[in-house]
C-alpha cells in the first residue's frame, strides 16, 4: 500500500463509506495537477456527475420534507444548499483540501482552500461514491452531510435569496438600492467572477464564484449580515 493509499484510507474513514480508492483519487485530482503530469484524467467528469446526483437527492428531500412550499421557494431553498459556498464549507468539514492533488501554481496560491476547487471536489467525491457504491450509499452520504444545511436554510428566510433580502433591507433602512460591480477572469470555458456590492456608496460585501449569480449572491449575503450587525435590518 502506497503512502497515497494510506492517506486516502483516512478520508474513506471520515466519509464512512468504502468507496473505491482509485475512483476517490480521481475525484481529488484537479486539472492543474493532471496537466502537469502528462494530461492524466482529472475530476471534472466526476464533478459533472456528482452535481446531478446531489441535485436530485436534495430536490427529492425538499419535495418530501416541505409539502406546502411552492416551487419558487423550493428552488431558492435548493440553491441555498447546493451553491458553491455551501459545498466548499462541507468540504472543509471533511478536511477535503488536505487530500487534493494540485498543480504547483494552485498549490502556491492557496488552492487547497479555494472555494471553487473545494466545491468541485465535493461534487466529484459524491460522483465517485455514486459510481463506486450505488445510489443508496450516495444518498446516505448526502443526507449526512447536507441535511443540517437544509434545516438551517429553511429557518433562515433571508438566505433563500440574499439579493432580494439585501434590497429589501437596504430600502427599508433608507439606504437606497444596492449597486453590484462584477469582474470576470479566466478563459471562456472556465471563467470566474468577483463581485462587490455597494450600499449607499459603501462596499459592504464581496463574492467569488464560477457564475455572476453565485458571486453576487455571496456578496449580498456579506452585505446583509453587515447591515444586520449594525442593527439596520428590521
Amino acid at each position: 500500500m502506497t503512502k497515497r493509499d494510506v492517506h486516502l484510507e483516512s478520508l474513506r474513514e471520515v466519509l464512512g463509506i468504502t468507496v473505491d480508492a482509485e475512483m476517490l483519487n480521481l475525484a481529488l485530482t484537479h486539472r492543474s495537477y493532471a496537466y502537469e503530469h502528462g494530461g492524466i484524467a482529472h475530476n471534472e467528469r466526476l464533478e459533472f456527475l456528482g452535481d446531478s446526483v446531489l441535485g436530485i437527492i436534495i430536490t427529492d428531500t425538499l419535495y418530501r420534507t416541505y409539502p406546502d412550499l411552492p416551487e419558487g421557494q423550493l428552488a431558492k431553498l435548493r440553491a441555498a444548499v447546493v451553491n458553491a459556498r455551501a459545498l466548499a464549507e462541507v468540504a472543509r468539514t471533511l478536511g477535503l483540501g488536505d487530500f487534493l492533488l494540485l498543480g504547483r501554481g494552485e498549490e502556491t496560491t492557496g488552492g487547497r482552500d479555494k472555494l471553487s476547487i473545494l466545491a468541485d471536489a465535493m461534487e466529484a467525491v459524491i460522483g465517485a461514491v455514486y459510481l463506486s457504491t450505488g445510489q443508496s450509499e450516495a444518498a446516505s452520504l448526502v443526507h449526512r452531510l447536507f441535511d443540517p444545511l437544509i434545516s438551517a436554510s429553511a429557518e433562515l428566510g433571508a438566505g433563500l435569496d440574499w439579493k432580494t433580502s439585501l434590497q429589501e433591507a437596504s430600502s427599508n433602512a433608507g439606504l437606497g438600492l444596492p449597486e453590484y460591480q462584477v469582474e470576470d477572469s479566466g478563459l471562456d470555458h472556465e471563467k470566474e467572477f468577483d463581485a462587490r456590492v455597494l450600499v449607499s456608496g459603501e462596499a459592504l460585501g464581496f463574492g467569488h464564484g464560477r457564475s455572476k449569480k453565485v458571486a453576487e449572491q455571496e456578496a449580498a449575503e456579506q452585505a446583509y449580515r453587515a447591515l444586520l450587525e449594525r442593527g439596520l435590518v428590521g
